[in-house]
């Protein structure tokens, strides 16, 4: 980096396409996180991570960040401000350190309210060009990384951004839309197939519904699945590609996470569900509104 934290603003040096990705996430006390109960380190850890996930549904590779927060004038979580700010520094530099991404500068500050976050990323775009929400087709089928659903069980702090993932799959294929799930399948999906000018089709039996989500459904299958459907900050992938490369990616399987087909773009709008004997129902847009 021609100059990094030394001066009153960072110099970045681009290469390639010079287009970059910008991104940024407010995270709040009381809405995304909560001082007495969440440690810091993973308080900040979910600052950048939430930004990089952003990064990872354009398919940019991630390049410098500015990081700016907010204090309680007395601290919090037991931690006085300077202790705080040092904690939340200590969650944020690994993960950063980890995608090579640089933090260039910010600010702190202190005042009479909660903790807040906000992290700015940028991204440059690789030769296959940035993935966007808009360019999916009517036959596409969706794609998902991961499993879906209970992240309020410790997966919206540790999750790992699917940066690598993202670079890879639209190295080695064509990627027609996408975007991360940070709100929920449900909801996230019906943005992508708005975008794209379509409607979308879920196949319920086969969304990849995590542990956790069947933990706090108790048992409860529908209950599980509507945790997979609307719980958000998944931070997994969604993508619509062709048929014949979700073929090739559901066959080549070449990520360290499972490659699932949860259904398929179709003419006209609005979002269905279809079940395993073939019953077609609206299905709801909900999800997780910060």
């Amino acid at each position: 980096m021609p100059l990094g934290l030394v001066d009153d603003a960072a110099i970045v040096a681009l290469s390639g396409d010079p287009r970059v990705v910008v991104t940024t996430d407010l995270l709040t006390e009381g809405v995304d996180f909560h001082l007495a109960q969440d440690d810091p380190r993973r308080i900040g850890r979910k600052a950048i991570g939430a930004n990089l996930s952003d990064l990872a549904a354009m398919a940019a590779r991630p390049l410098a960040a500015v990081v700016a927060v907010a204090l309680p004038r007395d601290g919090g979580g037991g931690l006085s401000a300077l202790e705080l700010v040092k904690a939340i520094y200590e969650g944020i530099l690994p993960l950063a350190a980890e995608f090579e991404l640089a933090i260039t500068g910010g600010d702190t500050n202190t005042y009479d309210g909660p903790l807040v976050i906000s992290a700015t990323l940028f991204g440059q775009v690789t030769k296959q060009g940035p993935l966007t929400r808009a360019g999916g087709q009517p036959g596409d089928r969706l794609i998902v990384t991961g499993e879906l659903g209970g992240s309020i069980l410790g997966h919206s702090f540790d999750f790992t951004p699917c940066v690598r993932e993202a670079l890879l799959l639209a190295e080695r294929y064509e990627l027609h839309a996408g975007m991360d799930i940070s709100d929920g399948l449900a909801l996230d999906l019906s943005r992508l197939a708005e975008a794209s000018g379509c409607g979308a089709v879920v196949c319920t039996d086969r969304v990849p519904i995590s542990a956790a989500a069947r933990k706090l459904a108790g048992g409860d299958a529908a209950a599980a699945l509507g945790h997979a459907l609307g719980d958000g900050e998944d931070f997994e992938l969604l993508l619509a590609v062709s048929p014949d490369v979700a073929e090739a990616m559901l066959g080549d399987q070449p990520l360290d996470c499972r490659l699932t087909c949860v259904g398929e773009l179709v003419i006209g709008s609005g979002l269905w569900q279809q079940s395993a004997g073939g019953e077609l129902l609206p299905l709801e847009a909900t999800g997780w509104l910060h």
